[in-house]
C-alpha cells in the first residue's frame, strides 16, 4: 500500500471532490450535521486525496473522510470546505474509507457486512481486517462465513433490522440446537426482547425448514417495472375500477326504478284488487324488507 503522507489543510471547492465510498445517511442524523455546522461551523476538516488534473482542468480530489460533512456544507449552499489533503492512491483512499467507516461505532449493520467483505476482496486477511477495524478476529472470520456461505435469510434479516448483526453470525456458526442458546443468549444480552425475539425465533424456524433463502440476485431476476409499465398498470387498474363504478351506478339506478314502480303500482289499489283476485296479495319477505328501507330513503 502506498505511504501516506505530506498532509496539509486547504479551502477545496465542494464540486470538486468525489466520493470513492458512498453511503446512505440517516436523515435525522444528518439534518443535526448540518445544523450543528450552521451553527458552530466546522469542528474537523475532511480528508481527500489529490489527483493529477487532466490538460489545463482544476485540480480534483477523492474523498477519505467526512461525507456528512461535505454533504453539510453543499446543503447549506457552501461552495468550498476546509480539508486536509494527502498522498493516497485511489485504492488506498476507498480502503482508508472502508476502514473509517468501520472504525466507527454508529453504522449500519449491512454496510458493515459490506465493508468487511470489500477489505477481504482488496487482498486483506481476516487478521489484517481485524488489526484496522478493531474488531475482534473472530468476529471477522463470523461475517466472512456469513457472506461467503449465502446466508441469504439471516442478511435480509440484518438489512430490516430485525436481528442485530452480531446475532445473525452466532446463528450461523451455531448448529440446530446451538441456535437455541444462541437466542437465549442474545435475550439476556437484552439484543433481542419481545416482538424482535418472536420475529427471530420465526427467522430460525423458517431457515431450518427452507434453508439459508435465495440470492437477492434470484430475486432481481424478476422483471423490473418501468415508468411506462407502472403507468400502464395504473391506468388499466383505475379504468377497471371506472367499469365497475359505471355497473354499480347503473345497477342501483335500476333498483330505483324497480323499486319506485312497485311502490307507485302497491298504491293502485285497482292494481292490489287485482293481486287480491289473483291470490297475489301478499309480498315476499325478502322483497318486502328491502322495500322499506329504500321508500324511506327515497322521502
Amino acid at each position: 500500500m502506498t505511504t501516506v503522507s505530506r498532509e496539509h489543510t486547504v479551502l477545496v471547492s465542494v464540486d470538486a471532490i468525489t466520493v470513492v465510498n458512498p453511503r446512505i445517511r440517516n436523515q435525522k442524523v444528518f439534518d443535526e450535521i448540518t445544523a450543528n455546522i450552521a451553527e458552530l461551523g466546522l469542528k474537523r476538516p475532511i480528508t481527500i486525496a489529490a489527483r493529477e488534473p487532466e490538460g489545463g482542468d482544476e485540480p480534483t480530489y477523492e474523498l477519505v473522510c467526512g461525507q456528512g460533512r461535505l454533504e453539510a456544507f453543499k446543503a447549506l449552499g457552501q461552495s468550498e470546505i476546509p480539508a486536509i489533503v494527502i498522498d493516497a492512491s485511489s485504492e488506498d483512499c476507498l480502503v482508508m474509507s472502508l476502514v473509517e467507516n468501520l472504525a466507527r461505532r454508529q453504522h449500519r449493520s449491512l454496510d458493515l457486512l459490506r465493508d468487511i467483505s470489500r477489505l477481504k476482496n482488496n487482498g486483506y486477511s481476516e487478521r489484517e481486517i481485524a488489526a484496522k477495524t478493531q474488531l475482534s478476529a473472530k468476529y471477522v472470520h463470523g461475517v466472512i462465513r456469513l457472506l461467503e456461505s449465502h446466508e441469504h435469510r439471516l442478511l435480509r434479516a440484518v438489512e430490516s433490522g430485525k436481528i442485530p448483526v452480531s446475532v445473525a453470525v452466532d446463528i450461523a456458526d451455531a448448529d440446530d440446537v446451538g441456535v437455541q442458546a444462541v437466542l437465549r443468549q442474545a435475550y439476556e444480552k437484552k439484543l433481542l426482547r419481545g416482538g424482535r425475539l418472536l420475529r427471530a425465533k420465526r427467522l430460525v424456524e423458517a431457515r431450518q425448514k427452507h434453508g439459508k433463502g435465495q440470492a437477492s440476485a434470484d430475486r432481481g431476476s424478476r422483471k423490473t417495472l418501468s415508468v411506462e409499465s407502472l403507468l400502464r398498470t395504473y391506468e388499466n387498474d383505475v379504468e377497471k375500477k371506472k367499469v365497475l363504478l359505471r355497473k354499480a351506478h347503473a345497477t342501483r339506478s335500476e333498483m330505483l326504478f324497480l323499486t319506485q314502480s312497485l311502490k307507485t303500482l302497491m298504491a293502485d289499489e285497482n292494481f292490489v284488487t287485482l293481486l287480491r283476485a289473483e291470490g297475489l296479495a301478499t309480498l315476499p319477505k325478502t322483497i318486502a324488507d328491502r322495500l322499506t328501507p329504500l321508500e324511506d330513503a327515497q322521502t
